[in-house]
C-alpha cells in the first residue's frame, strides 16, 4: 500500500508566477500549445535534472530495427569493462555471418571478409560508425556461440538497467517479432552509454572507418549542430526511429522518436525536437541536497516523524513562460515501521508542473529511528488502525 503526501512548493511556486507573470495577474497568462512531435513514440529528458521534457507514447512498444545495435554495443562494453574480452580478442567471420549481414546480405556491413578474423576493437567500430550487420553477428557468435543466445544476453543486461519493456531475439534488429522496445527504455540506455563508457561514446562521431579496402562514413546522418549519437532505425510497418543525445552551451538532452512516416521527417523532426529541447526551458531550484523536503509517520518508533531528504540537489526544467504551478509529492510505502537507519531509501519525491510528471528523485532518512517503548507502541498501533478505517 502507498500513501502521498502533497506537498506544493509555495516559495518556488510564488517566485515562478513572479518570473512568468510580470505584475500582471497570473490568470491573464496566455496558455501555450503543447508541443507535439511528429512521431508515433516519443521521449526525451534533460541530461543534468533528469526532467520529463517530453513524452508521447513513451512506453508504447515498436521493433527497434538497428536500435538494436545499442543494446548489442553495451553489452560489448560491459563485457570489456569486466575484463571477460580484451579489444585485440578476434572472432571468426563465419558463412552464416558473411551471408546474413556482410556483402551478400546487401544490407548495412561492414564488409568482412569470409573466414578472415576481426578485433573486438574494429567490430566494435565497425557496429557503430557502418552500422555493421555482419559486425553485429561475429560478435553474437564469439561471445555468445550463436545470435539467438546474444540476444537473451542482451535481453537480461536490459532488464538489469531498468530497461524493463525491451526484448531482443537478435544483435542486429533484422526484422524478428521478438525484438521489441520503447522510446523511454532507448532514452535510458543512451544516457547510461554515454554516462558509464565516456571513451568509447566518442565511435559515435566518428566521421568515417575503412574496413576491408572500403571506405564508409558514418551512416548516422544527423550528427552535428550538437547531435553526437547515437543511431537510427527503420522497420516496415512501424517506420522510422532515431536515438539521440545532443549538447549546446553546456545542457544536453537525450531524445527517442518512433514511428516516424518517412526519413526527411525523421531528420526534420529530430531536429526540430532537439532547438525545442534545448531552448524551450529554463532551470528551477527546488531543493538542496540533504535538505529536509518533508516528513513521514514512522510506526512503533521512539519518534513518530522521520524527515527524508535527496542525495542529490534537485533542479527542474520549465517552459520559458511557463503559468502551471511546480508541485510535488512524498510517496512511501505505509505503514512505515521501526527501526530505520539514517539514510534508508523509503520514499520517492515526485515533482510535477500541473498534471505532468517532471521527474522523480528518491528520498531518505535524515535521522536513525529506534524501537518505542511499550507505551509508544501502543500509542503508535491504536494510530494506524485508525488511520486503516479511515
Amino acid at each position: 500500500m502507498h500513501k502521498a503526501i502533497h506537498r506544493s512548493f509555495l516559495p518556488v511556486a510564488a517566485a515562478l508566477a513572479f518570473a512568468f507573470f510580470g505584475n500582471g495577474p497570473a490568470q491573464t497568462q496566455t496558455q501555450t500549445a503543447p508541443f507535439i512531435a511528429k512521431a508515433e513514440q516519443a521521449y526525451m529528458i534533460d541530461a543534468e535534472t533528469g526532467t520529463v521534457l517530453l513524452s508521447q507514447n513513451e512506453n508504447q512498444s515498436f521493433p527497434p530495427a538497428s536500435l538494436a545495435k545499442l543494446m548489442t554495443v553495451e553489452v560489448m562494453l560491459d563485457a570489456l569493462a569486466k575484463g571477460q574480452v580484451t579489444p585485440e580478442r578476434a572472432y571468426p567471420v563465419s558463412e552464416y555471418a558473411w551471408r546474413t549481414g556482410g556483402a551478400p546480405s546487401r544490407t548495412s556491413t561492414m564488409f568482412a571478409a569470409l573466414k578472415s578474423s576481426v578485433s573486438v576493437n574494429d567490430l566494435l567500430t565497425g557496429i557503430i560508425v557502418q552500422n555493421a550487420n555482419d559486425g553485429c553477428i561475429i560478435v553474437a557468435e564469439g561471445m555468445a556461440g550463436s545470435d539467438p543466445a546474444f540476444a537473451k544476453r542482451m535481453t537480461v543486461r536490459a532488464g538489469e538497467l531498468g530497461m524493463n519493456r525491451s526484448v531482443f531475439a537478435n544483435s542486429t534488429g533484422l526484422p524478428d517479432p521478438g525484438n521489441q522496445t520503447t522510446a523511454k527504455d532507448m532514452v535510458l540506455l543512451a544516457q547510461h552509454l554515454r554516462d558509464t563508457y565516456p571513451d568509447r561514446y566518442q565511435l559515435f562521431t566518428k566521421p568515417d572507418f575503412e574496413w576491408n579496402r572500403i571506405f564508409q562514413r558514418n551512416k548516422n546522418s544527423l550528427l552535428g549542430n550538437g547531435i553526437d549519437g547515437l543511431g537510427l532505425g527503420f522497420a516496415e510497418g512501424s517506420g522510422f526511429a532515431a536515438v539521440v543525445s545532443a549538447e549546446r552551451e553546456g545542457r544536453r538532452v537525450y531524445l527517442a522518436l518512433g514511428g516516424i512516416a518517412d526519413d526527411k521527417t525523421r531528420q526534420d523532426e529530430a531536429r526540430r525536437v532537439v532547438d525545442w529541447g534545448l531552448t524551450a526551458f529554463e532551470k528551477r531550484h527546488l531543493f538542496a541536497k540533504d535538505e529536509a523536503v518533508g516528513s513521514v509517520s514512522v510506526y512503533g518508533g521512539d519518534v513518530s516523524h522521520v524527515d527524508l531528504s535527496p542525495r542529490e540537489d534537485v533542479s527542474v526544467l520549465v517552459p520559458v513562460n511557463n503559468p502551471e504551478r511546480i508541485s510535488g509529492r512524498i510517496v512511501y510505502r505505509w505503514p512505515l515501521n521501526a527501526p530505520l537507519d539514517t539514510g534508508a531509501n523509503v520514499g520517492t519525491l515526485k515533482v510535477f508542473s500541473g498534471e505532468k510528471l517532471l521527474r522523480e528523485v528518491p528520498l531518505y532518512t535524515r535521522t536513525a529511528v529506534g524501537k518505542g517503548t511499550l507505551t509508544q507502541n501502543a500509542a503508535g498501533a491504536l494510530k494506524e488502525l485508525l488511520l486503516f478505517w479511515l
